[in-house]
């Protein structure tokens, strides 16, 4: 049995339930993370057998030709009574939002954000058509897309800080018990009535209940309630339960579900699931060395999860005040490049190109390349992409070359520098997000502070080889004329060392770069959200227009940044 799961966490929950019980009886469950739209596309191929998670009328765009085809086949509904649609904070619904018309009154205060799951979920793309439909007056305003788990870690530093925020949200889910919060009236046109009303059905591909009738038979039996994947869901988000462990803890509590959905239900080789399932032992406790290692577990993890708990509970002003900072100076910038009309931006661009390199040929590419971004309707998504690989490159040019001027005359720093260097761009860049998403929230500031870390080794690392690599008899002459060491560092070490620092800044240029898919995962925009879009979505033709500009603008950047090459001494 192959299942989807699209990662939010009451069909990661139903789908653990159902693959433990079938693991039970003795069939083999497997379950892989997958969008939506990449679910239907897998099943309609035989790739994947079952899905638990189908959202109704919500997925009604998802689905319908898959099933006018045949290709997919509903099983029948799991779950009745769910929402899905706007929320807000309870505090905020007492302030006068109670409707999707309310929300543009409250504009400034919500700073023109929506707050959604993963780029290219079905509740995002009817948020993203509500707002360029200009429904409700909302125009102006932006959606941000991360994750589920994400766009929770920014509802919750709304409510700490006891700020209004709109975002998406559902039930079942323990949002509804965790957060004091409202869904909104006034959306039937975007989300369907009685606040998004929703039945969960179970589809799967075509032929799979006939050639397994017994399977069938389970899934049919399949009726899950608010309370029971709220119960599931619990213990995944706030006592931190691998799904499956969850799983086996849930079935063994609730004993007459069980029997309700094992009716009928045979095991592998013939004989009532329900008893077998009684009568089936506990699974050996594998014993012996490495379960020995297993069980003293050094908590790295939950050490790391307290002490980012406690920074962030003390450091809330001093993460609101670099925010601030940041948020503003990206902002700033992406407004200033805005400002400019996009002919006379390109025309600059072609102009610097000529200035930089003299190259007539490369000032006509670098027009005719942002003239077909612009043709091809990513112009204000490249510019937030460029607001932030230039604020990322200033901020890792300022920390890295003075860093990497220190280490080349302190040789004991460099050494002790080095294995950080190669943690910071050998660690996953996932694994940044984590602890900034928590400490400042959805939006550019954890990107750019991940991006920096990402890209800071590659000034430093060069800069220490440039300044190191100035010969020596220069530096004796220096001296020898008397100059000072801070003369010898801006007269005869930076001078020298111009190309290969150059060369850092240009590599830290690319590495912001590469970044951009990477920091569209937590809201921060650009070039990456398209990409991100298409990839769960399964939208060719966008992830190919996104990716060429991504490439487009690295080769501009490449080209207009690298140093100058010296003729025969190169």
């Amino acid at each position: 049995m192959r299942f989807s799961d699209v990662g939010w966490t009451d069909v990661t929950a139903t789908t653990a339930i159902t693959a433990q019980l079938l693991r039970s009886i003795g069939y083999s469950a497997t379950i892989t993370v997958l969008s939506v739209p990449v679910t239907f596309a897998s099943i309609k191929n035989n790739d994947i057998d079952v899905f638990l998670g189908n959202w109704m009328p919500a997925q009604e765009a998802d689905r319908s030709r898959y099933v006018d085809e045949g290709s997919v086949v509903i099983v029948g509904p799991n779950l009745t009574g769910a929402k899905y649609t706007l929320a807000v904070p309870a505090y905020t619904y007492a302030a006068g939002l109670h409707d999707f018309k309310d929300i543009k009154e409250f504009a400034p205060q919500l700073k023109d954000s929506i707050y959604g799951i993963e780029p290219g979920n079905d509740g995002n793309r009817l948020v993203l058509k509500m707002l360029k439909e200009n429904m409700f007056g909302l125009d102006g305003f932006k959606l941000i897309e991360s994750s589920e788990q994400g766009m929770l870690a920014q509802v919750e530093r709304a409510f700490h800080d006891h700020q209004p925020v709109v975002f998406l949200a559902w039930e079942p889910h323990p949002m509804n018990l965790r957060f004091n919060l409202k869904y909104l009236s006034g959306g039937d046109e975007v989300f369907g009535p009685n606040f998004g009303g929703a039945t969960i059905y179970t589809v799967a591909r075509r032929g799979y209940t006939e050639q397994c009738p017994n399977v069938g038979r389970l899934l049919g039996n399949l009726k899950f309630t608010l309370r029971g994947e709220s119960e599931m869901m619990a213990s995944i988000l706030d006592r931190h339960e691998a799904p499956d462990i969850a799983a086996a803890e849930w079935l063994r509590a609730n004993p007459t579900t069980t029997k309700a959905w094992l009716q009928g239900v045979l095991t592998m080789d013939g004989k009532p699931a329900l008893g077998a399932l009684a009568q089936a032992a506990p699974p050996p406790r594998p014993g012996g060395f490495e379960q020995w290692v297993i069980s003293h577990k050094i908590p790295v993890g939950d050490a790391m999860a307290v002490a980012i708990e406690f920074v962030k509970t003390h450091g809330t002003f001093i993460f609101n005040g670099i925010s601030l900072i940041i948020r503003g100076t990206v902002d700033g910038m992406t407004g200033l490049l805005r400002a400019v009309p996009a002919p006379a931006l390109i025309l600059a661009a072609a102009v610097l190109a000529w200035v930089l390199r003299r190259s007539l040929p490369l000032a006509a590419f670098v027009a005719l390349a942002m003239l077909f971004i612009l043709n091809q309707g990513y112009w204000l998504a490249t510019l937030e992409t460029l607001s932030l690989v230039m604020v990322a490159t200033l901020v890792s040019t300022a920390l890295g070359v003075p860093i990497g001027i220190a280490a080349a005359h302190r040789p004991r720093l460099f050494a002790a520098l080095r294995p950080v260097l190669d943690l910071m761009q050998t660690l996953p860049t996932f694994v940044y997000l984590i602890p900034t998403l928590v400490l400042f929230g959805l939006g550019v500031v954890p990107g750019l502070i991940s991006t920096v870390i990402f890209a800071l080794p590659a000034p430093i690392r060069l800069t220490h080889l440039g300044i190191s690599s100035v010969p020596r008899p220069l530096l004796e002459a220096g001296e020898a004329f008397g100059a000072t060491p801070m003369q010898l560092l801006f007269k005869v070490e930076l001078p020298g060392a111009a190309s290969t620092i150059i060369a850092g800044i240009t590599q830290c240029i690319m590495l912001s770069l590469s970044m951009v898919v990477i920091a569209a995962l937590v809201g921060a925009g650009g070039l990456g959200v398209p990409v991100v879009r298409a990839l769960n979505s399964v939208q060719v033709g966008m992830g190919f227009e996104a990716g060429f500009a991504i490439v487009l603008l690295a080769i501009v950047l490449d080209r207009v940044s690298r140093p100058k090459e010296r003729g025969g001494s190169h």
